[in-house]
């Protein structure tokens, strides 16, 4: 069994400015993989991410060092042990399962004994801007069902009550990408109840949430910087409720598939969620997705142009790829 790996960089302009705390991003740069073999391709994408100290060359580097067991046959189980989470076991992951479901005939969805992908409910995310612009931005949303509001330290009261304003029936995320402290957290409480606010996540930093034990929520905390994959949620218990499960972090579908069974057998909320990426990166999320409380898989809708027959976007429902598209 012999098999061709392709890696490439990819840059996805954006439609505008994607603005969070950290930072603001302008196009989606992301590392695409394929495997051939028999005659059939697998593919995957992922998007390396500098708060996990990666980046494009360091992503590829760590798949190019794996390419002569990636093509002598190299299956997803050892790929667990061969590459730790993050972006480069996720694209190569990914291409696996797609290329097994060419091989087999068998589609990804069948093989987890689940039935055919079909349109979710998806959070439309507001960059972070000031509280009039993203009152704006809310307005033209029109038809969302849930809105994720990206807020930072500064006055960030202002920034959700002008979302709420615009959006009254919308059910609201507001992430401050850990820009928060515990002080900031304790004064926000009553605001983001008064507010009608049904998520909260990430607002301390990873390394700084012992400040949530014994911190009582008025809402569900989710933890998001701080939860990668399964062996994380004993040290979680305490100070979250909920758990953001991203493909990028959990290094692919077959971990995020065992963190998903055990986050929910601890009790905990699930949440889906994503870079921004193509619809490429989305499409094995779909089968976790389909068993979160709260699904945030909006990121090809920032892109000036995605893949062909990708996602599609209809109100503030998601539209699944056609078959074919990834994972049979």
């Amino acid at each position: 069994m012999l098999r061709e790996l392709n890696i490439e960089r990819r840059s996805f302009p954006l439609r505008a400015p994607f603005r969070i705390s950290r930072g603001v991003k302008y196009a989606a740069e992301v590392v695409t993989v394929e495997l051939h073999q028999s005659g059939k391709s697998g593919r995957g994408e992922s998007v390396p991410y500098g708060r996990y100290g990666e980046s494009v060359a360091s992503v590829m580097n760590e798949m190019e060092v794996l390419r002569p067991q990636l093509a002598a046959g190299t299956g997803r189980d050892a790929l667990q042990a061969q590459l730790p989470p993050g972006a480069a076991r996720n694209a190569l992951d990914a291409a696996l399962w797609d290329l097994e479901s060419q091989l087999s005939g068998v589609p990804v969805w069948a093989q987890l004994a689940r039935s055919q992908p079909a349109p979710l409910v998806t959070a439309l995310t507001i960059s972070m801007d000031t509280p009039v612009r993203m009152g704006e931005a809310a307005s033209r949303l029109t038809g969302a069902e849930l809105i994720k509001i990206k807020v930072d330290a500064d006055d960030p009261a202002a920034r959700i009550e002008a979302v709420r304003r615009a959006a009254p029936l919308a059910r609201l995320i507001v992430d401050p990408n850990e820009s928060w402290n515990i002080e900031i957290l304790r004064g926000m409480d009553p605001i983001l109840t008064r507010l009608r606010v049904d998520l909260l996540e990430q607002p301390l930093p990873a390394d700084a949430d012992d400040a949530l034990l014994g911190f009582s929520s008025s809402i569900p905390i989710c933890a998001d910087e701080a939860c990668h994959v399964t062996s994380d949620l004993p040290r979680l218990r305490g100070r979250y409720q909920a758990v953001n499960i991203k493909l990028d972090k959990t290094g692919g579908l077959t971990e995020a598939w065992r963190l998903l069974r055990a986050a929910r057998a601890d009790g905990f909320e699930i949440m889906v969620g994503c870079m921004v990426c193509s619809s490429l990166g989305i499409a094995p999320a779909w089968e976790v997705a389909r068993h979160a409380a709260f699904v945030d898989l909006d990121g090809p809708c920032w892109l000036e142009n995605d893949y062909p027959g990708g996602v599609r976007l209809d109100g503030g429902l998601l539209r699944p790829p056609p078959p074919g598209f990834w994972g049979g």
